[in-house]
């Protein structure tokens, strides 16, 4: 990736919609080529898809949590019947395996604390294999990123 790509990405990380337009004028390149370079983009894997933003607290979801999950055993089979179910949860925003010593971070987005108690209570911590959780609850978000791209 040279410069003109990278220019080309940050246009379209901050406006998925931009028109080849106006990409071409703001990296000074005519509209075939910056064609060209989107697509050599796309082809290489580097653009996945196209999205859209959300903002979850406009929705009405103005109570995240951050959730560490532990399972009994750290078996493939057991990893599987956790991700089922947890792909299962509209509350569910992103789910991560990790290293360390929990198995799983979460991110949820609720309404309020009710909706929370109740996902802990009567969703999480009712899974199969599941030995314990641990939550925390994000004051503000510093710094949101979707991707890192230098």
């Amino acid at each position: 990736m040279d410069l003109l790509d990278k220019q080309i990405i940050k246009i379209l990380k901050n406006n998925s919609k931009a028109t080849l337009q106006k990409i071409s004028d703001q990296i000074n390149l005519s509209i075939a080529p910056t064609a060209r370079r989107i697509n050599q983009l796309e082809v290489k894997g580097i653009i996945k898809n196209y999205t859209v933003n959300i903002d979850e607290n406009t929705l009405g979801y103005k109570f995240p949590a951050f959730i560490f999950i532990s399972l009994e055993r750290q078996q493939s089979k057991n990893f599987d019947k956790f991700e089922e179910k947890i792909l299962s949860f509209p509350e569910v925003v992103e789910c991560w395996l990790m290293t360390g010593t929990k198995d799983y971070l979460i991110r949820i987005a609720v309404n309020d604390v009710e909706e929370f108690e109740n996902f802990l209570t009567k969703k999480l911590t009712v899974i199969e294999g599941v030995s314990s959780v641990e939550s925390s609850i994000p004051l503000r978000r510093v710094k949101s990123d979707h991707a890192r791209i230098y």
